[in-house]
């Protein structure tokens, strides 16, 4: 995953350069799109991945203008507006964690070579992870999330929740433990 923009422009430019040339967001568009549409399947499943990403950066978009630009980095930014945005169809999450758990199938947003390639070691513990994920604390299952499958840092995660990184930290460490106590494995 490469996360330098085009000519090496950082992302605090680009976003300052588009409060007088909005077309230049495109290129945090451009370059972040497919990243949050992927945190955002992860999360809810393609059924509702295109909204979540969409509504994402038509929210950055309309907030730009107040992006701290002495942040180069807008991920942890964007990173937070889809996680408030996840936060409105957390009900569906929920469910979409639990459904599995209880029927200890699959989750059928995953896509057939992520099954494959997943299926001998996580296979056996799907289920049991699915119901740790819909029972850890929403703050918890946030943070996890994103240090998980964004790859950000716990302390990249408490900026896009808008938390301390101590907090972020300590919400890391319930969430892992949480899940490591249902299924075994620590959780990374």
């Amino acid at each position: 995953m490469t996360r330098a923009l085009p000519a090496q422009t950082a992302d605090a430019v680009i976003i300052e350069q588009s409060w007088r040339e909005p077309e230049r967001f495109s290129a945090i568009f451009d370059h972040y799109y497919t990243e949050i549409h992927g945190y955002a399947t992860r999360r809810l499943g393609t059924g509702l991945a295109d909204d979540v990403a969409a509504e994402t950066f038509l929210i950055a978009f309309d907030k730009r203008t107040g992006y701290d630009i002495s942040r180069d980095d807008a991920r942890p930014w964007l990173y937070g507006i889809a996680s408030n945005v996840i936060a409105r169809h957390r009900r569906a999450e929920v469910r979409q964690y639990r459904a599995p758990a209880r029927a200890g199938m699959e989750d059928p947003a995953e896509e057939h070579t992520d099954r494959v390639a997943g299926e001998v070691d996580a296979g056996a513990r799907k289920p049991q992870l699915a119901r740790a994920l819909a029972e850890i604390a929403d703050g918890d299952r946030d943070v996890l999330l994103l240090v998980a499958w964004a790859e950000l840092t716990s302390e990249e995660a408490g900026r896009a929740l808008g938390i301390p990184a101590g907090t972020a930290r300590s919400r890391l460490h319930r969430a892992r433990k949480k899940i490591q106590a249902v299924t075994g494995k620590d959780a990374r």
